[in-house]
């Protein structure tokens, strides 16, 4: 499933909802996502689950081809973690 099959979902669930309106809405609940995560707040959807951003500390690799150790950076990763209603469901 993509972004337009979750748009043309939406849309087909209301009547009076036109795709142009679900995708607003679908790129919007989006947005708010992204724009939390940037700001490094959790987003949580009961029943649904929660993003939230969490930190990778630097650590040392290494570069299979050559064998050779590498440093890799610190970074951050937005994380999914299901509820137990969508568990369930599965």
């Amino acid at each position: 499933m993509n972004t337009a099959d979750i748009i043309d979902a939406v849309a087909s669930k209301d009547d009076k909802l036109t795709k142009a309106q679900a995708k607003a809405v679908v790129d919007g609940v989006f947005a708010a996502i992204r724009d939390a995560a940037v700001k490094g707040e959790e987003v949580s959807i009961p029943g649904f689950g929660k993003f939230k951003v969490q930190n990778k500390p630097a650590r040392t690799g290494r570069n299979p081809s050559t064998g050779a150790t590498i440093q890799i950076a610190a970074s951050k990763k937005v994380s999914f973690q299901a509820a137990k209603a969508l568990k369930d469901a599965l």
